[in-house]
């Protein structure tokens, strides 16, 4: 094309230009004045009703200024400058959240139904043995500037931190310790280090707890597994009923002895008390035959013939001489006897 052609076509496109210009300034001219006014009015009351906004009492509010930090608002009543200058992300910071690993909740029920993450919850422990761990993470969100900005995905990062440190402790721990009677030891460790974890990567989030949701051996080995855990819980529950008939029979062979004693000390007093007392009688009985030796001696023979006579077998002694000679009057005398 020539230059006198390209010149032409550049004037054409400037009338062009000018000639749209010129028409739209023709249609705001031909708009009343009192539609362009309701216009401005309602643009206008908008930006200012957005930008009241109300902070909920579980809730903080995140305000950002063309997409940059500014502040943080607590509950209540709040201003801000119209979108699209300032924008409001509200957090729940009282709420505590769950995340499930190793599973996926399906439906509430009852009953519940439940889809299982297998990728997830399959772990190798201390001992290399292979066990399947689904858990469930408790957290909530204390710092929102840090949950909004510091992490691009925080629910994901602390899906796969919570994954890899569950992991490691697992692989710290025996497959029994998993299996039985270790899963508080597990859990509470789990805690410990994902804290640290999310602590580390200034995420904003508190872990609230871990909670294992069921930990088990995998299919091909399931019923050995399951016998000696069977086995294991039976050596504790007959450890217990041992410790339980020892506390009781400890403290009762405890309060026998006690009581053995008191009896016995009892027993030693009264002893030496009736020795005492017969030793006093004695002396009393001993100053009395100092006095009087034959009226004593007299005295004490009646007391001890009293005492002994009744018992003796009587038979009476006839000094003269004839047929009945001696008489045993203790015995029964007819029908032949």
């Amino acid at each position: 094309m020539s230059e006198y052609g390209r010149r032409k076509e550049y004037d054409s496109g400037l009338n062009e230009g000018s000639e749209l210009k010129q028409g739209l300034k023709d249609l705001v001219k031909s708009v009343p004045r009192w539609v362009k006014n309701t216009a401005i009015g309602l643009v206008g009351g908008t930006m200012l009703l957005s930008s009241f906004y109300v902070v909920n009492p579980s809730e903080e509010a995140v305000v950002t200024r063309f997409g940059k930090y500014v502040r943080t608002e607590q509950p209540g009543l709040h201003f801000k400058a119209p979108w699209p200058v300032e924008s409001v992300d509200e957090i729940a910071v009282t709420e505590v959240r769950r995340m499930e690993i190793g599973f996926r909740t399906i439906d509430q029920g009852p009953p519940a139904e439940y889809e299982k993450h297998e990728e997830e919850s399959l772990m190798l422990t201390g001992d290399e043995n292979i066990v399947r761990s689904e858990f469930i993470v408790q957290y909530r969100v204390k710092d929102p500037r840090q949950y909004l900005f510091n992490v691009k995905d925080p629910e994901g990062t602390l899906k796969d931190a919570a994954e890899s440190v569950h992991r490691q402790v697992i692989g710290n721990n025996s497959i029994d310790m998993a299996l039985t009677d270790g899963k508080t030891v597990i859990q509470n460790q789990t805690k410990e280090k994902l804290q640290e974890v999310v602590d580390k990567y200034k995420m904003g989030i508190n872990i609230v707890a871990i909670q294992l949701q069921d930990v088990y051996a995998p299919q091909e080995v399931k019923h050995a597994f399951d016998q000696v855990a069977s086995a294991k819980e039976d050596m504790v529950t007959k450890i217990n009923v041992a410790r339980g008939y020892q506390n009781d029979i400890i403290p009762n062979a405890r309060g026998n002895a006690e009581k053995l004693l008191k009896e016995s000390e009892a027993y030693k007093i009264e002893r030496i008390n009736n020795a005492r007392g017969d030793a006093s009688r004695f002396d009393l009985v001993l100053r009395e035959y100092n006095k009087a030796p034959q009226i004593t001696e007299d005295r004490l023979y009646i007391e001890t013939m009293k005492q002994i006579y009744p018992k003796l077998e009587k038979i009476l002694v006839d000094d003269k001489d004839g047929l009945l000679k001696l008489l045993n009057v203790d015995k029964k005398q007819g029908g032949g006897n």
